[in-house]
């Protein structure tokens, strides 16, 4: 497929979006296609090309994974062993639990902890610090009998990375994986991101203005914290290499077998977007027979997308600077590239009609440490609204990404709990609600995550 198609494309569809910045790459048949829109920054602009950098939010995680597959690997790390075994400091909510965690459950997303602890600025914003802070965050399953998506599990695994190797987190990822797999453009922290091209991320407000976003995503002077789960720069040339290795046989890092072992299945996730399972850290997805991997990030204005299909030694990359119609953008490029050039089509979910006494089972308000996810009804719809909470905000002294207003989302074909969200930046998302053993709803699962049920409408 030529790149003057792709470009209409990304052209047509970031116009359509009002995406101020993006940047798209496809690996195929050997070949890198890249193409660029936009400007880096709306104030003082500049043409985007393939070295720009994006921050890549959770898009970190696959390295800070790969890093610590080569040290299981060299056999300085075991997959299965309790993380305390490394960080024998280690206290949580739940004591049992503490000791309970595997190095595997933290990769995997199976340890049972909560999406993250709030940064609020104060003491030690390290790696350590962190840990010592993990006693406050709440626990949502006992570890190993559920996937729900924590950052804070990969910032856990960043922790056993420096304890391991005896270097600063960043440090080891340099030498580890980045510089043997040749990442000149893949970096941690504004010293390195400031001195190269950078796009600038946005936020639509409730006017429609586009306001920069600060701080540029996780890059907060004085905290590392949050670097193992989503810390990285990069462009979209480097994440095209980083594909390509990950294609390849792990050379200057890894044995081949340790590094296709990430893409083998260690749990299956259930009525997901973002996959049908996971392997190490990747996000494994059917297309349509085809077996692919793939990572998405979110931060504040900015939105990563990568998807590899080995079988077919493909890659596709989007990045893109709004929110929250980047995730949207990002998508749409990605199910353009299947089809144009594996001809794989998505097929679209399909909900059933509203049903006022299936809606009522559900509709209440469900949380995480950070965040409020409200299902209601309006005008015979059923909706979704998830944001920060009010609190946080309140409390935090920089500025935070706009909530995702209510949404109207349909139940899907099966079981009766399983939904599609139908419009605005969540458009397409898919989830299910969780039941105890009476049958009464007790969350939510929406991008992986677990939302407890907090209270019920009345």
């Amino acid at each position: 497929m030529s790149q003057e198609k792709l470009s209409e494309f990304v052209a047509s569809r970031a116009t359509e979006l009002g995406i101020p910045g993006a940047a798209v790459g496809v690996l195929f048949g050997g070949r890198e296609t890249y193409v660029s829109h936009g400007v880096t920054s709306l104030a003082d602009p500049s043409p985007l090309d393939e070295n720009t950098l994006f921050p890549v939010a959770s898009v970190s995680k696959t390295f800070t994974a790969t890093a610590l597959m080569r040290l299981v690997a060299e056999g300085r790390v075991d997959l299965d062993a309790p993380v305390r075994h490394y960080i024998p400091e280690l206290r949580l909510a739940d004591e049992q639990a503490a000791a309970r965690i595997t190095v595997l459950n933290l990769l995997n997303h199976t340890a049972g902890l909560d999406w993250n602890l709030i940064d609020d600025g104060k003491g030690d914003r390290s790696l350590a610090g962190l840990v010592a802070k993990l006693p406050g965050l709440p626990m949502v399953a006992p570890p190993g009998t559920r996937a729900s998506y924590s950052q804070a599990g990969y910032n856990l695994a960043g922790r056993i990375v420096e304890k391991v190797t005896g270097q600063p987190f960043e440090q080891a990822m340099a030498s580890l994986v980045l510089e043997p797999v040749g990442l000149t453009d893949t970096v941690y922290g504004l010293a390195e991101a400031m001195v190269r091209k950078f796009a600038v991320g946005y936020n639509r407000a409730e006017d429609g203005e586009l306001r920069a976003a600060r701080p540029w995503n996780a890059f907060k002077e004085g905290a590392r914290g949050d670097n193992p789960g989503g810390g990285l720069a990069s462009s979209v040339s480097d994440l095209l290499r980083w594909a390509r290795f990950q294609l390849g046989d792990g050379a200057g890092v890894l044995p081949a077998a340790d590094l296709h072992r990430m893409r083998e299945r260690t749990v299956e996730l259930r009525g997901s977007t973002l996959g049908d399972g996971f392997g190490v850290c990747w996000f494994l997805h059917d297309l349509d027979g085809l077996r692919g991997i793939g990572h998405g990030g979110s931060g504040n204005g900015q939105f990563a997308e990568l998807l590899i299909v080995p079988e077919r030694d493909f890659a596709v990359v989007s990045l893109s600077n709004l929110g929250p119609d980047g995730h949207p953008f990002n998508q749409s490029v990605v199910r353009w590239a299947l089809e144009h050039h594996l001809g794989v089509t998505e097929k679209a979910a399909r909900p059933l009609p509203y049903d006022e006494g299936r809606a009522q089972q559900v509709v209440g308000r469900y949380e995480i440490d950070a965040m409020n996810l409200d299902i209601a009804v309006d005008d015979a719809r059923l909706t979704l609204a998830v944001g920060i909470k009010p609190e946080i905000r309140a409390a935090s002294d920089e500025e935070m990404p706009p909530d995702h207003p209510a949404a109207v989302i349909g139940f899907l074909p099966g079981d009766g709990d399983e939904y599609v969200v139908t419009e605005g930046g969540l458009e397409g998302q898919r989830g299910y609600f969780s039941r105890d053993a009476h049958g009464a709803v007790t969350g939510i699962d929406i991008a992986g995550r677990l939302f407890n049920r907090a209270t019920v409408a009345s």
